[in-house]
């Protein structure tokens, strides 16, 4: 089973913690990173994307032109697709880019994605965010202390008063993102450099990622 160090935010060593090897110690499988951050990224998608069809561009209720005699070719309206101004043909409408994927499935892909910042060094456990005064300054400290400029922060769920301290003073520092257990994801995981969980957290981690 892994151990690894538990810190406090002046990155002195206050203690040790073990790791579930299934979660933080598992064999990295690198094709589940694309399916997962794929399925997420679509999920995102508005999707809202709208072109107009013949039946709905404006005017062309007229026959431009008559039949025959013209010479021209015939036309029954203005608003074909050849007109400018006309309806677009095959043209994007609304609709939703999700796809599902199985829960097994995001599941391992997070625990590799885990397991690859832990063999990396770059996962470390601090046993509390609470910081004196509650600035920009202190988490910039902080951060300085780990030499870390791209982090991802796990607190525990729930409207914790130290969790939501952390999440104001880090706000303003890009490359920090502050998350919940059960907001805990794939994509933010490979998108920060470093990963620092707080010690109340891992149980968490652990309960969610072993059901």
């Amino acid at each position: 089973m892994p151990v690894t160090d538990v810190y406090n935010v002046s990155h002195d060593k206050v203690g040790s913690v073990d790791l579930d090897e299934t979660i933080f110690a598992t064999e990295v499988k690198e094709h589940l990173f694309h399916m997962v951050v794929r399925h997420q990224l679509a999920g995102r998608r508005q999707g809202t994307h709208s072109t107009r069809r013949r039946a709905e561009v404006a005017g062309g209720g007229r026959k431009p032109f008559k039949q025959k005699g013209t010479g021209r070719a015939r036309q029954g309206s203005t608003r074909a697709p050849h007109y400018a101004g006309g309806g677009v043909v095959f043209g994007p409408q609304p609709r939703s880019h999700a796809f599902q994927l199985n829960k097994k499935v995001r599941r391992a892909a997070l625990k590799c994605a885990l397991s690859r910042r832990f063999g990396e060094a770059a996962l470390f456990v601090v046993d509390d965010l609470a910081f004196v005064e509650k600035k920009t300054k202190g988490f910039r400290s902080f951060m300085k202390a780990f030499s870390v400029d791209s982090l991802l922060v796990v607190v525990p769920d729930g409207s914790d008063i130290a969790a939501t301290n952390v999440s104001l003073v880090s706000r303003n520092i890009p490359g920090v993102t502050v998350l919940p257990v059960a907001g805990l994801n794939v994509y933010d995981v490979l998108r920060h450099r470093n990963i620092a969980l707080t010690a109340p957290a891992i149980a968490p981690i652990v309960e969610r990622l072993s059901r």
